[in-house]
């Protein structure tokens, strides 16, 4: 009785959790990416991850160079102007 009884209490704390993983898998298969791109837009995503890569690398040696946190942040901002959004290039980490 108190393995029937024990085995009816995971079922019942189990099926939400299943519930929800097979509404999830559902749900994925009925969506599709919403921004699909084109080869024309997908070499142009490369191309700006590669200008941000290298303006953060340019940020990192001018760093490295002792030059201080405000002129390569200024550098920083410059290289990516209209190429990235927000203040740090598309990243911010803490200091």
């Amino acid at each position: 009785m108190r393995r029937s009884l024990a085995r009816s209490i995971i079922a019942l704390a189990c099926a939400p959790l299943l519930a929800l993983g097979a509404f999830s898998a559902a749900h994925a298969q009925d969506t599709k990416e919403p921004h699909a791109h084109g080869d024309k837009e997908i070499q142009a995503d490369v191309q700006r991850h590669r200008a941000m890569a290298a303006a953060h690398e340019a940020a990192a040696k001018c760093l490295e160079a002792g030059k201080g946190h405000d002129q390569c942040v200024k550098d920083l901002q410059a290289a990516c102007k209209g190429l990235a959004i927000g203040k740090y290039c598309g990243m911010k980490h803490q200091h």
